[in-house]
């Protein structure tokens, strides 16, 4: 017979032998709050070209366990209505929704800190899973949960209740924070921003701390963990590398349409120092993001099969196009900006100094801008000006 209590102690026991799950408290939570009661009506299965749909109701109850307490992302919701209830068989779309994997969300809470008595404010509720472990350490009183999806927000909410949680549960927009329950001692997002929102900070107590993922690529994002100083700023470092779905307020349109007529002008043409294809690397994509904000990497193939690729800042208007040139790589720079001069100044910055991780960059955040830098590296400073 399925047992849901052993899966969750196993789960747990996974989490600690990788050293993930740390704390008793988190480990009581991992133990006590039932996963499976947060994938209502279905979770989709990543089958490489389509997903999967599989519910509870479908399912042996042994291998729907199994499924729950994996280690890996569930999907729980499809181009921002479809659940997998509502899929007769395999499908294909875009994830918008899901319930991510457990060793991030422990991680991600273990790095929080958090005490007794600290009012924390989430932004993503997504299925409410990582909202009750904490609700179980906190008391739901002490957490409120903001999740823009009405659909994903109401079966999230449905959840909590039905495993005794009558938390803060707020349908909206998180990028404004909630101000009615400020001030928060703690501020964590499942969900990747373009910057950290001012409301965050401005909703968060001096010696408060915020955590999130920060950038607009599907990679090359860093985990930023800032604390709130008396004098309405927040500064930090970034402490690892993650990844999230970008919060819907920010997310980017990706560059479509014919690319050829988009770079049909270039205003210079030289080699580059370095392969594009070093920003498919993490650590290089996360610094692209840095040197030219709103920049996007584009990947192509001409009719001939031939490998193109692109950076576009749609907002500056500015292109820079990579073409395989012998042994090496000729960039076609045009509009205001030259954004590969910028990236490549970056990166060849970067690399001089031994290529440094992620962990060695910080961020400072004011009314006005996001100051980013890295110690050991003084020519690596970016600012980015808020509008």
């Amino acid at each position: 017979m399925a047992d849901p209590a052993s899966e969750r102690r196993r789960m747990a026991t996974v989490l600690m032998v990788e050293g993930v799950l740390k704390s008793p408290w988190l480990r009581a939570a991992v133990e006590t709050v039932s996963r499976e009661r947060f994938l209502h009506p279905g979770v989709f299965l990543d089958e490489g070209r389509t997903w999967r749909p599989v519910t509870a109701a479908d399912t042996d109850p042994a291998e729907w366990l199994k499924i729950a307490y994996s280690v890996d992302t569930l999907t729980t919701q499809l181009d921002g209505h479809l659940t997998a209830d509502q899929a007769g068989g395999p499908v294909v779309g875009v994830p918008t929704s899901s319930s991510t994997d457990p060793a991030t969300v422990v991680g991600m809470i273990e790095t929080l800190d958090l005490a007794r008595g600290h009012r924390v404010l989430e932004i993503g509720t997504g299925t409410g899973y990582s909202t009750a472990l904490m609700c179980h350490y906190l008391g739901e009183d002490n957490v409120t949960t903001v999740e823009v999806d009405a659909q994903v927000a109401a079966r999230a909410d449905a959840a909590l209740e039905a495993v005794g949680f009558s938390t803060w549960a707020v349908t909206g927009d998180g990028l404004l924070g909630h101000p009615y329950r400020a001030p928060y001692d703690r501020v964590i997002a499942t969900c990747a921003v373009r910057r950290i929102p001012y409301a965050w900070i401005r909703q968060t107590r001096p010696g408060g701390v915020i955590l999130s993922t920060v950038g607009s690529w599907p990679w090359g994002t860093g985990l930023a963990k800032l604390t709130v100083g008396d004098d309405g700023t927040a500064e930090g470092s970034f402490v690892g590398r993650s990844s999230f779905m970008q919060a819907r307020a920010q997310a980017v349109t990706p560059v479509a349409g014919d690319l050829s007529a988009r770079t049909a002008y270039a205003d210079s043409e030289r080699p580059t120092l370095l392969s594009p294809l070093v920003l498919e690397e993490w650590m290089p994509a996360f610094l692209a993001q840095l040197a030219a904000p709103g920049v996007q990497f584009v990947r192509a193939t001409d009719g001939d099969g031939l490998l193109l690729q692109y950076l576009f800042d749609p907002e500056k208007e500015s292109f820079a196009e990579f073409v395989v040139d012998g042994e090496g790589w000729t960039v076609r720079q045009g509009g205001p900006v030259a954004l590969w001069d910028d990236v490549e100044r970056s990166l060849v910055a970067w690399q001089d100094a031994g290529a440094p991780e992620i962990d060695s960059v910080r961020l400072r955040v004011t009314p006005a801008s996001h100051q980013y830098w890295i110690d050991q590296v003084p020519s690596l400073r970016w600012e980015h000006r808020l509008a």
